[in-house]
């Protein structure tokens, strides 16, 4: 099942059409049709064929798994690294115990976590030498358990057509950038796609939406920088009804927190988007850059106010050896995680996956 699917919980338009028949199908259906008397390769001298050169040994395509492993390999390495010299050959004690709390604090899991794993870490074993790979588990075990609740794909139902998302978060979380790669997916399961590109303070957020609209042939709703925003939302749902789309992404400035007047726009664009269905916006994604550390708390805390963000989506991942701040956000918040980021390319964003995710951040093999 691939990841837009999975992601919204809907069977795609693809499987409704039957697959094409084989190529050997199709040619013993034209023999059919026109008699086996007739040749379907004319009667001449067949040049011997070019020996076929050597097949090239193909790359091998990694697993989810790996990918997340790689992309959260500076988490990891900061952490388990660090767990590795403070308990090998070391005996359990106050100072070995604070330093393992530094480390996960370092690391932006928060103190309630830090301070759960060191409790599970330190039960029964003071005094004794513990092995690193036991403190790995243990991580993982503690990890596991705060992100499971908040693993969630997306709800989307075929009765809300255009089903809008409304995606928000500050510049350079990579917010545009993500509407491009879930609008490419959607586009590849047979879902007809709009964008708005509310993002009207920036030309540069106009232009790449329409450059991913164009790429993937998805109608792109945009005007010139300076434009009314919630005027262009409006525009775009009216639009996205009357050609038919399936789901309508609505891309928005990346607002600063501390910048008021900034966050009344977002306020007055959720205001006009319900005027036109007073369901909508059917989901509010957060964007968030993992890179920004202890500042994604903030960011977490005033859009949900603001927005009312039904569920999160973090990226750059791979970009950070902070990426335990997933877990303070989720742990705080309750956010459900739709999906995270690991890398540039398509593939690199995927459904969230608790377990999988705690077992790379801890350095341990796949499940």
């Amino acid at each position: 099942m691939s990841f837009f699917r999975k992601l919204f919980n809907r069977s795609s338009p693809k499987e409704e059409q039957a697959a094409p028949p084989a190529a050997e199908e199709r040619v013993e259906d034209l023999a059919a049709a026109i008699g086996a008397d007739v040749p379907l390769v004319a009667e001449a001298p067949v040049p011997a064929p070019a020996p076929e050169p050597e097949p090239q040994p193909q790359p091998e395509r990694r697993g989810w798994f790996s990918r997340l492993s790689e992309g959260l390999s500076k988490s990891s390495r900061s952490i388990t690294g660090s767990i590795t010299s403070i308990f090998t050959k070391k005996k359990l004690d106050k100072a070995t115990l604070q330093e393992l709390e530094d480390v996960l604090l370092q690391a932006d899991l928060g103190l309630p976590m830090a301070e759960r794993i060191v409790g599970q870490v330190s039960s029964g074993r003071y005094d004794k030498v513990i092995d690193p790979e036991e403190v790995k588990r243990i991580l993982a075990s503690e990890v596991s358990k705060v992100l499971k609740p908040v693993e969630a794909p997306f709800s989307f139902s075929a009765a809300q057509k255009p089903f809008i998302i409304l995606v928000v978060g500050v510049n350079g979380a990579g917010k545009t950038t993500t509407i491009g790669k879930l609008g490419a997916i959607a586009r590849g399961e047979g879902y007809k796609v709009m964008f708005a590109a509310c993002d009207t303070f920036r030309a540069a957020a106009i232009e790449q939406l329409n450059v991913w609209g164009g790429r993937i042939g998805a109608k792109v709703m945009s005007r010139p920088t300076g434009a009314d925003a919630s005027g262009l939302a409006f525009d775009a749902i009216a639009e996205a009804r009357a050609d038919g789309a399936d789901i309508l992404f609505i891309d928005t400035a990346g607002r600063l927190q501390n910048k008021q007047y900034l966050m009344d726009e977002l306020d007055k664009i959720v205001r006009v988007i319900k005027k036109q269905d007073e369901g909508a916006p059917h989901a509010v994604l957060l964007v968030l850059d993992a890179t920004t550390g202890q500042n994604a708390m903030a960011q977490a805390e005033i859009f949900t106010k603001v927005a009312g963000v039904t569920g999160l989506i973090m990226t750059k991942l791979d970009g950070t050896a902070r990426g335990g701040i997933l877990v303070a956000i989720a742990e705080k918040f309750k956010i459900p995680v739709h999906a995270i980021g690991v890398g540039e390319s398509i593939e690199d964003l995927q459904p969230f996956d608790a377990e999988g995710f705690a077992r790379a951040i801890a350095g341990l093999e796949e499940a």
